[in-house]
């Protein structure tokens, strides 16, 4: 048993050289899809993350242990798992660890894990959140105070759309995380590609955004950023999502959408991972060149 990420050969040697390293989740895989599509997705995800040059380390917990670097086998085990497997946020951890299951860490969790084993980069599909008529429930997504202490940026497609978006924006802007737009000025809305509120800067290169993240880090050794990646193509389920605000929600915006959500969240996951590469490998290039 441990409760330090155990590295897969490639993850560790990465780090190691000062390489390229993008986290990927295991939520996606076991809770995220229908059908055991999430496997697929998974795979697709590290795919591109190869062919961007950066080495992919999907996180979960698997027989007593925290593993930054998931064999195919393993993923299998996840997607056969579906829902009996734990949904792991940062609280989860060590229970999980110690009780042995097998646990599927959201990005919250997967948040903790890079901070452990020095992780700068992750990508996802959407990010959690201010929920809807929090301030009665007060029911606040364990990503942002993660998101808040993780010297991490994490590549995604904004806030789910499910959430009170513009109460997640301002929380974020609250725990001073810089949310940095892909070629647009507004927070995509996880499956539409607008219409959230104002980014706090527009970038439009990996370059740029490398830079930014390295000053930022700088500035903030222990904070992360959000770069968000408007999804393409996008679906507005804006008027679903009204119907669609119960605990079966995925479930549901599916059916209502006869099926484009999850496609749609299919191509923007491997989209962000990608994304994510690029910038991962611009932020190495750059300190290769400053040693």
């Amino acid at each position: 048993m441990t409760v330090t990420p155990v590295l897969a050969e490639d993850v560790a040697g990465a780090l190691a050289d000062g390489g390229a390293v993008v986290a990927l989740e295991t939520t996606l895989i076991a809770h995220g899809f229908p059908g055991g599509q999430g496997l697929d997705v998974a795979l697709a995800a590290e795919a591109r993350v190869r062919a961007a040059g950066a080495v992919p380390a999907t996180i979960g917990v698997v027989d007593g242990a925290v593993r930054a670097g998931l064999t195919e086998a393993e993923l299998e085990r996840f997607a056969a798992a579906g829902e009996s497997a734990r949904k792991v946020g940062a609280r989860d951890l060590a229970a999980c660890v110690v009780q042995g299951a097998l646990g599927a860490t959201t990005v919250g969790g997967t948040l903790a894990v890079c901070r452990a084993a020095g992780i700068r980069f992750m990508g996802t599909g959407g990010t959690g959140g201010v929920h809807r008529d929090f301030a009665q429930s007060l029911d606040i997504s364990g990503d942002l105070p993660q998101l808040a202490r993780t010297a991490a940026m994490v590549v995604s497609s904004g806030a789910k759309s499910i959430l009170d978006v513009p109460a997640t924006a301002e929380l974020l802007d609250t725990l001073g995380v810089p949310v940095l737009g892909w070629r647009t000025p507004t927070l995509p809305l996880f499956y539409s590609a607008g219409g959230g509120p104002p980014v706090s800067a527009v970038v439009t290169s990996a370059v740029e955004a490398a830079r930014i993240a390295a000053l930022h880090w700088l500035l903030n050794e222990t904070s992360g950023l959000l770069l968000a990646r408007p999804p393409d193509p996008a679906v507005d389920l804006e008027e679903i999502i009204g119907l669609a605000v119960t605990p079966a929600v995925l479930s549901l915006v599916h059916e209502l959408s006869g099926g484009r959500s999850v496609e749609v969240n299919r191509l923007l996951i491997a989209d962000n991972a990608a994304l994510a590469a690029e910038v991962a490998v611009a932020h190495a290039r750059a300190a290769a060149g400053e040693r």
